[in-house]
């Protein structure tokens, strides 16, 4: 009987504190450790008994002003460096034999100040990803974790007039790490949309955000894939459904068709989405596009023709003032 009382009172005893709420000092438990909460008591009452418990209590009770916070991911260490400072700082009053029911409170209020300091956590940005930068600290149960979002973003539909250009982006809204980015492309041909792995053959030529096709057929049907990964590591996949409309060319027949197809062979692996080759145009339009490489061709490309023009010039001058 005593065994299944026991059981019952475990379930009970989860639904008061659920009921209670969470413990507002578990900031507390999560970054000292009992025995350097007990240490402390020691050195404030001095000995062993029920006054050290008493000081065990009144140390958790002064935290209870402190609310439970979901603190940014990398300043945990801020705020762990903090809480061990406040553990010496503690030491230091209870050795000048100063009284505990003072200086919890004090600290405590200390600690508050430090996490209305920490840098603010990013909001989770939906509806999908990776989202490693928006990882937070959970002081309740001294854990953290990222936005519970899907790696499989929504299928975006792009529709292209027969002959046009298909352009693919493929960005996300919420911010990436700064380093170690890389892209990479896949399709589902036969005018399927799906987000279905199987479906997918790697496009080996299609490197970077930006990708486009030129001109677009109605091979080209089906769903372009983007995967953007962090070290390896995938942060977000990327779906675009295109669907070409218009009719062929007035006059074109079966044999015309199957004839431009046969001059217009080219391996598998070359078919599909292309690197974007942006024109000076672009260049100007997609300040992101200018690339350090983009840059130095030119600025070669103007020094060599400020030179041609410059040689020109010294060559005209020169046969103008010898004919004379």
């Amino acid at each position: 009987m005593a065994p299944r009382a026991a059981a019952s009172a475990v379930p009970c005893a989860l639904v008061a504190l659920a009921a209670l709420g969470p413990p507002t000092w578990a900031c507390l438990l999560c970054f000292t450790s009992y025995s350097e909460r007990h240490r402390i008591c020691r050195i404030f009452v001095g000995v062993e008994g029920p006054e050290v418990e008493k000081c065990e209590e009144a140390f958790s009770a002064a935290f209870e002003g402190l609310l439970d916070t979901e603190i940014n991911y990398d300043e945990r260490s801020h705020l762990h460096d903090s809480f061990t400072q406040m553990t010496l700082s503690l030491q230091e009053i209870a050795a000048a034999q100063g009284s505990y029911e003072v200086a919890f409170p004090y600290a405590a209020e200390k600690i508050q100040e430090v996490i209305a300091q920490l840098k603010e956590v990013q909001a989770c940005i939906p509806p999908c990803g990776h989202q490693e930068l928006s990882r937070r600290f959970r002081c309740l149960g001294c854990y953290s974790r990222v936005c519970d979002f899907p790696l499989d973003c929504p299928i975006q539909d792009v529709t292209v007039p027969r002959g046009d250009q298909a352009l693919f982006s493929c960005t996300v809204k919420f911010q990436l790490p700064k380093e170690e980015i890389a892209y990479s492309w896949k399709f589902a041909e036969g005018g399927v949309r799906t987000r279905d792995s199987s479906y997918f053959r790697d496009m080996p030529r299609a490197r970077g955000y930006l990708a486009r096709i030129r001109p677009v057929q109605p091979t080209h049907s089906g769903t372009f894939s983007c995967v953007i990964a962090h070290d390896q590591l995938p942060l977000a996949r990327l779906y675009f459904f295109l669907n070409v409309t218009g009719p062929p060319p007035r006059g074109e027949t079966e044999l015309q068709v199957s004839f431009r197809e046969v001059l217009r062979w080219a391996p598998r692996e070359a078919e599909g989405v292309e690197p974007w080759r942006p024109g000076l145009g672009e260049l100007l339009a997609e300040p992101e596009a200018l690339t350090l490489s983009n840059l130095c061709l030119i600025a070669a490309a103007a020094a060599l023709a400020s030179a041609g023009v410059t040689l020109l010039a010294w060559m005209f001058f020169r046969w103008y003032f010898s004919g004379n």
